[in-house]
Parts: C-alpha cells; sequence; structure tokens
C-alpha cells in the first residue's frame, strides 16, 4: 500500500475512531496469506488441471471406443469366409517327443473339413545369439512326415521366435549383424529337417526397426516359405509413438512399416489379440479395423492372416469374455467385407492349440469354414 502524505497522516491523526470508521468503507476480510492461496486457491487450480488432464485422456478413449463399436455394426458380405488359407500355431510338445501317432491322427480328424493350410509347430526358441540347437526339435523329422501322410497339402512350418533388445535388457541384438547371419543359418537349419517353412515371432519388435527389415530380407533366399507374426496396426495415427513415451512399451507398428514388412515375405499373420478391449463390440469392432488396415498395405501376392483368440486368460490386455472367435471373425469378415471382399490369399490364423476349447473350434467351424 502507498505511504500517506504528511497533510493526510496528521489530519487522520485529529479524528476519532469512531468517526473515522463511520466515514471509512466497511472493513472486507483480512487478505488471504501465502498459506491459505495455496491451501485453497492453489488446490483449485490443481482440481481444473487434473480434470483437464483427465479430458484430453478420455474424450479421444471415448471417441476412439464409440468409433470401433459403431465399426461392429453392418452385415459382412457374402462370401467372405474361408479361402482354405488358415493356419494353427501348435504347441513344443508337438516335436519333444511328447506327442505320438494316435495324437497326429487326433489332429487330422481335427483339422479336416477346414481351412487350414499351415501348422506353425515351435521348434524354438531361439537363442539371443541366433543360433538354434538341434536337441530343441528331436521329432520334428516323424511329425513333419506323419503330417504329409494324413493331411495332404498341409504345410508344416518351424514357428521360431525369441525376445528383443533393447526393451528387453537380456534378449537377442538385431543391430548385430552376426545375429543376423545367425537367425539365417537356423532358417537354413530347420528348412533342411524337412520343415516346409519358417515361421518368426520377434517381440518386442518396435515399428520401424530397420534391422529386422534387413534380417526380413537376408531371410528370402534361405527358406521356401517365409512367414512371421505380426504386431497390430496403430489404431489412431502414430499411436505407437505415443504408448511407446507413456509406457516404454510400443505396441503398435505404424500402418507404413506394416506394409515394409508385408512386402518382404510370403506370408504375414497379425496377432490380433491381446487388444485391451472390455467388450466383444469393441474388441470386433477393433479386429475389423485392423482387418482393413492390414488389407490396404498388404501386397496381394502376400496372404495375409488374422489372428483368432483361442485361449482363456483374464489380465489388462486380454479379457476372455471380450476376445472371442465369434467376436474375432465377425469383425474379421467385416474388414474383409469393407475393403478387399475378393482377396484370394487371406485366412485365419488360431492361436494356439494347447489352449483352445471345443467352443472355440466349434465357432471357427460355424462362423468362418461355414460346416456344422
Amino acid at each position: 500500500m502507498a505511504s500517506l502524505a504528511p497533510s493526510d497522516a496528521s489530519d487522520s491523526a485529529e479524528v476519532p475512531p469512531a468517526v473515522a470508521d463511520a466515514s471509512a468503507p466497511p472493513q472486507g476480510p483480512p487478505a488471504p496469506d501465502d498459506e491459505s492461496r495455496t491451501g485453497w486457491a492453489g488446490g483449485k487450480k490443481i482440481g481444473r488441471w487434473t480434470l483437464r488432464v483427465i479430458l484430453v485422456l478420455l474424450v479421444p478413449l471415448l471417441i476412439a471406443e464409440t468409433a470401433l463399436r459403431i465399426n461392429y455394426t453392418g452385415d459382412p458380405k457374402a462370401g467372405t469366409y474361408s479361402r482354405s488359407r488358415d493356419a494353427l500355431w501348435l504347441g513344443h510338445a508337438w516335436v519333444d517327443g511328447r506327442k505320438t501317432d494316435a495324437d497326429v491322427t487326433a489332429l487330422a480328424a481335427r483339422l479336416a473339413d477346414t481351412g487350414i493350410r499351415d501348422l506353425y509347430v515351435h521348434a524354438g526358441p531361439l537363442e539371443h545369439n541366433g543360433t538354434l540347437p538341434k536337441s530343441a526339435y528331436p521329432k520334428a523329422r516323424w511329425l513333419i512326415t506323419a503330417v504329409h501322410r494324413k493331411l495332404p497339402g498341409v504345410r508344416v512350418q518351424a514357428w521360431l521366435g525369441d525376445e528383443l533388445a533393447p526393451e528387453k535388457p537380456d534378449a537377442m541384438h538385431l543391430e548385430r549383424k552376426a545375429t543376423r547371419d545367425a537367425v539365417v543359418a537356423s532358417a537354413r537349419q530347420v528348412v533342411g529337417a524337412g520343415f516346409d517353412g519358417v515361421h518368426f515371432d520377434l517381440e518386442p519388435l518396435h515399428s520401424g526397426d530397420r534391422n529386422y527389415l534387413a534380417l526380413l530380407d537376408a531371410l528370402r533366399p534361405a527358406t521356401p516359405l517365409l512367414s512371421v507374426a505380426a504386431h497390430q496396426i496403430d489404431p489412431l495415427p502414430a499411436f505407437h509413438s505415443f504408448w511407446g513415451t507413456v509406457t516404454g512399451h510400443p505396441k503398435w507398428w505404424s500402418q507404413e512399416y506394416f506394409g515394409q514388412v508385408a512386402r518382404r515375405v510370403d506370408q504375414i499373420a497379425v496377432m490380433s489379440y491381446d487388444t485391451m478391449q472390455p467388450l466383444q463390440s469393441l474388441y470386433g469392432g477393433y479386429v475389423a479395423q485392423q482387418t482393413s488396415l492390414a488389407l490396404e498395405v498388404t501386397p496381394r501376392s502376400t496372404e495375409l492372416l488374422m489372428g483368432l483368440p483361442f485361449y482363456h486368460e483374464n489380465r489388462f490386455g486380454h479379457w476372455a469374455h471380450a476376445e472371442t472367435v465369434p467376436a474375432a471373425v465377425r469383425g474379421v469378415r467385416l474388414g474383409l467385407s469393407r475393403t478387399d471382399a475378393d482377396r484370394a490369399n487371406f485366412g485365419v490364423a488360431l492361436y494356439v492349440d494347447f489352449a483352445a476349447t471345443e467352443d472355440d473350434w466349434t465357432s471357427y467351424r460355424k462362423d468362418w469354414v461355414r460346416t456344422p
């Protein structure tokens, strides 16, 4: 407050307090001190910022989820069913001695009259340096021979995978040429053992990884059939960058990068599960979106497969009541109908044999294969 002039000070000294009080405007409440400002006004400011942050996060999420629900509406086009180019992931028990001829006979009966043409048989994992011990698949030759005999035309691929650096500290380093060379040698090794092709599942694989593209280029002459499991595509533009910044795990690929991978392989299977969607309608809409995004950038010469969840876990990334085979198949058919209904090199991939239920198989047959 400004100091009083001398004359003002002397005049005020002669006025009785009662008169001074009567002539002066009423006093308001005392000015809040610093503590009260931070406790009340500051608290309101923090509350407003919290609300703004929540709105910034929730509004786009609600818009996106509403779009997925709308994406699940409508009717798929007639004829958007199996093209007999489907695949099934099989566990390690098929090549380590736990399975018998009776199991192959039962598998052949299970797959009869379905659209399954490829079996991804877990023959790894790869060592972090890219090598693969032959002791990992001692019964491979027996299985391949038995499948070819009982299921003519079905291809048996070696499913090889490993965890990747830098997200995993103790893992495979694709930036090392020696490691990539060892992976190529491992592919030649399993082809030499009789496998019809090699299916790679290397995770977590970040969008834009040029070392992975270099590996695929080197693998093409090493195997007659090169297949890969692919991450999902950004549901929103550049979402992998946002999610990677927030969580340290950029789960999605850009659509551009997906296309770069698809152009380098014979077959690409989208892992269209573990989507965090809480409802069947949202999950089905998400699969429809993923199917369309993948179709848009996958060459017609490359076989595109969309993953179906043949397993039943409940955790943050996967809710069994939401990620169902019927919802996935309907989503696949909707995406196919809207984007490229006549695509021939297209199918679904079933993950995974040892966790599947009778209901899963029934839904696959009824909704996609169209057999009772």
